[in-house]
């Protein structure tokens, strides 16, 4: 396809400025992360200006709407805008409503960032942008292991950050392995020899960080999607199913896992356990004791941040109730219970199902990535970090977006070679 021909090319000079502007700040997103590990938000938000920009030069307001009506009118964004919704009306039961309108912002933004990013027709991953992209997060990765490998010399040196414990750059490491598969994805199945090379190059090199870094979340979510991706090339179908019979199983039994495993799990078992594991099993049995408490509605958006100060949860046993000061149940499903209760964790439950089903319907070579890359996700943060902090909605949406435009070969912007 002749450069004349690309989108990016189309309309007037300052859409194409834009546009490559916005393009441009998406590819160096990853650098970012390992700068500044909660940067994300913000390099999505200026690129989705960026993009708007452009947007409006092409198409105006109308042209806008007409990008992102079919995503907000189908069955998954009705289901995703129901739950931004019922989470912003559920500050108002809050024990502190202005702390969970400021998470339910970060939450949000990045997701209207996406939106806008879709609307604006101009996002157009060209097979370049794919190289660039992979480079960058080759870059990043190389450096987390340089700062791992030396102790943060690099960093000391730049003054970057007084945080110089490595788990700080847990986000960093875990933004490297989520934007990988969908490059992967792209250069492997859409891209010429080299850019299978490329790809292979990217893999091994996030899958080194991984293994490098402190982050369990990272390496549990790695070898799940590797998992989950041997399964699909031997029967796809019964891979989907057991994803989504996890992923339903989760999501409906979240508060009940702790005390289960509590229960069940044998002694001679929890003796092996690492510390933070057997910690991690105390958090979740506490979390999930509260969210019975409140299991209809919830204790309010973002309320398990301070839950330890909420008057209902402090009914609960004294030794037990220290644990609610940890700040989040390090598992988004059971913080989707405690924050929204049945009502938000059923929107994201049948949200997430809609989505499996969606990938179904997809040839197997096209959903074979997504769904392993959605398989290793939800066991990323079934034992991680905060549901709803903002590098990571961003770093998603990033993947979505990526994962969802049109094939490379479409509207490439040069010769494949």
């Amino acid at each position: 396809m002749s450069r004349s021909a690309s989108p990016v090319a189309t309309g007037t000079p300052l859409a194409g400025a834009a546009a490559a502007v916005g393009h441009g700040l998406l590819a160096a997103l990853p650098l970012a992360m390992w700068a500044a590990t909660r940067s994300a938000p913000l390099f999505l938000g200026l690129a989705a200006l960026a993009f708007l920009v452009a947007g409006l030069t092409r198409g105006g307001v109308g042209g806008l709407w007409r990008g992102v009506a079919p995503l907000l009118r189908a069955p998954i964004g009705v289901l995703v805008l129901g739950f931004a919704l019922w989470a912003l009306v559920s500050t108002g039961w809050s024990h502190r409503p202005a702390a969970g309108l400021r998470m339910w912002g970060e939450f949000v933004l990045p997701l209207l960032a996406g939106l806008t990013i879709v609307a604006s027709g101009a996002f157009t991953p060209s097979r370049r942008f794919m190289r660039v992209l992979a480079v960058t997060v080759i870059l990043a990765s190389c450096l987390l292991y340089y700062e791992f490998a030396t102790e943060f010399a690099l960093r000391k040196w730049l003054a970057l950050d007084r945080r110089q414990e490595s788990f700080y750059f847990n986000r960093a490491a875990l933004t490297c392995l989520v934007l990988a598969v969908p490059v992967i994805d792209r250069l492997w199945r859409e891209g010429a020899r080299r850019d299978r090379v490329l790809a292979c190059l990217l893999g091994l090199v996030v899958a080194t960080l991984v293994f490098a870094s402190d982050s369990e979340a990272a390496k549990l979510g790695l070898v799940v999607m590797v998992v989950a991706g041997i399964v699909f090339a031997a029967a796809p179908r019964l891979m989907l199913a057991a994803t989504a019979a996890a992923f339903l199983a989760t999501m409906a039994l979240a508060p009940a896992i702790g005390p289960t495993l509590e229960a069940q799990l044998p002694a001679s078992l929890r003796s092996h356990l690492q510390p933070s594991h057997e910690v991690r099993i105390d958090i979740w049995e506490t979390f999930g004791e509260a969210a019975m408490l409140r299991p209809l509605r919830g204790y309010g958006f973002n309320a398990a941040a301070t839950l330890d100060q909420d008057p209902v949860a402090q009914t609960i046993s004294p030794p037990r109730r220290a644990m609610l000061a940890i700040g989040h149940p390090h598992s988004a499903p059971l913080q989707a219970w405690v924050d929204t209760g049945l009502v938000g964790a059923a929107l994201l439950l049948v949200a997430g199902l809609l989505l499996l089903a969606r990938l179904r319907r997809l040839p197997p070579p096209r959903s074979a990535m997504p769904a392993a890359f959605f398989a290793g996700c939800f066991a990323i943060v079934v034992v991680a970090h905060g549901a709803w902090q903002g590098w990571w909605i961003a770093v998603l949406t990033l993947a979505a977006l990526l994962f969802a435009a049109a094939p490379i070969d479409m509207r490439n912007l040069e010769d494949r070679t």
